[in-house]
């Protein structure tokens, strides 16, 4: 009877992966000829500083759409050693990344390069060494290594700074904050700012300093939702609806795991339910918390998929399928 059903054959089958990949491709590079508009669309206002000079040195539109695809193919790839290394779906499972392919394959807008991108693939590394941190005696180095990437990610979307008040309770939560450990976490979070520090002092650039610092204390109009456009509506909309069915399976369901993976599961919910607060609190930074939450959202969701037998839930992942194929009808629909 389980493989009778769409769900499982879909997600215990080897070509899966492979399959979604060739799919999101020829989305990805239909909508570029499609919509050459795109690679046109005006930098926002509130880009930081950083990401605005880095933008000005690269690349026309077109090769931003090609790096922003190997950027999210790098995400992928870790998405399935992230599985691999801590277990979180029992197998080693490929789903959470073709979830996440298609999930932005189907917001046209998201195949632009945003400074959100590469805060997405800092913060994946630092959840690794965060991870790997869990109720270690010596566990210092780890969160060292989990900062030093925050750091490195917040230089260039200051915002991610907020993060590491999360990332410090959940290593309390681990049992591996204590004095040492926090001071590590602290060294590796200012290790970037170190060096940023000694470029703008020596060339006598101390305003290359002071951004980062004054991007991530201007605050812009909270909870004014009005400034999202129609499909980051949408797509926040649809990835709340999975993100409440997936975080309840792992709460009702959570007993069939170990202590373990309910601790790595907990995180990423309550990373979630962070990610989905700070985009309605600051909706002007939605393009570049997207890429995030879609990391968190598509390893549940994946979660809940993969270790599923029941009709409802084949109903559910049948529905799934159909609404991301409407979402991606109407962003298309949005462009014309």
């Amino acid at each position: 009877m389980r493989n009778k059903r769409l769900q499982n054959q879909v997600t215990a089958g080897r070509f899966t992966l492979p399959a979604v990949t060739l799919i999101c491709t020829l989305c990805w590079v239909s909508t570029s000829f499609l919509f050459p508009q795109l690679a046109s669309i005006p930098t926002q206002d509130n880009q930081p500083f950083f990401w605005q000079s880095i933008q000005s040195f690269l690349l026309p539109g077109w090769a931003e759409q090609i790096v922003s695809f190997l950027i999210y193919a790098i995400i992928g790839y870790f998405l399935i050693e992230l599985n691999n290394q801590f277990g979180i779906i029992r197998m080693r499972a490929s789903m959470q990344t073709a979830i996440y392919f298609l999930f932005v394959t189907v917001c046209p807008e998201m195949h632009l390069l945003y400074a959100g991108d590469i805060a997405a693939l800092a913060s994946l590394i630092s959840i690794y060494f965060l991870f790997r941190s869990y109720q270690q005696s010596h566990a210092a180095g780890y969160l060292f290594y989990s900062f030093l990437f925050i750091g490195m990610g917040s230089i260039i979307f200051p915002q991610l700074t907020v993060f590491s008040v999360l990332w410090i309770l959940e290593a309390y939560r681990f049992q591996s904050l204590t004095l040492r450990s926090f001071c590590g976490a602290l060294l590796g979070w200012m290790l970037p700012y170190w060096f940023l520090f000694g470029h703008a002092f020596f060339y006598n650039e101390m305003d290359l300093f002071y951004r980062p610092f004054i991007e991530l204390s201007t605050f812009g109009e909270a909870f004014h939702l009005q400034t999202l456009q129609s499909w980051e509506l949408a797509i926040l909309g649809y990835l709340l609806v999975l993100f409440i069915v997936s975080a309840v399976h792992c709460i009702a369901a959570g007993f069939e795991d170990k202590i373990r993976t309910r601790a790595y599961l907990q995180f990423l919910i309550d990373l979630t339910i962070f990610l989905f607060l700070l985009i309605a609190i600051q909706p002007n930074y939605c393009n570049d918390l997207l890429p995030l939450l879609m990391i968190s959202n598509s390893i549940l969701i994946g979660h809940f998929f993969v270790l599923t037998n029941s009709k409802s839930s084949n109903v559910f992942f049948i529905i799934s399928l159909v609404s991301l194929t409407l979402l991606f009808a109407f962003n298309i629909w949005t462009l014309l």
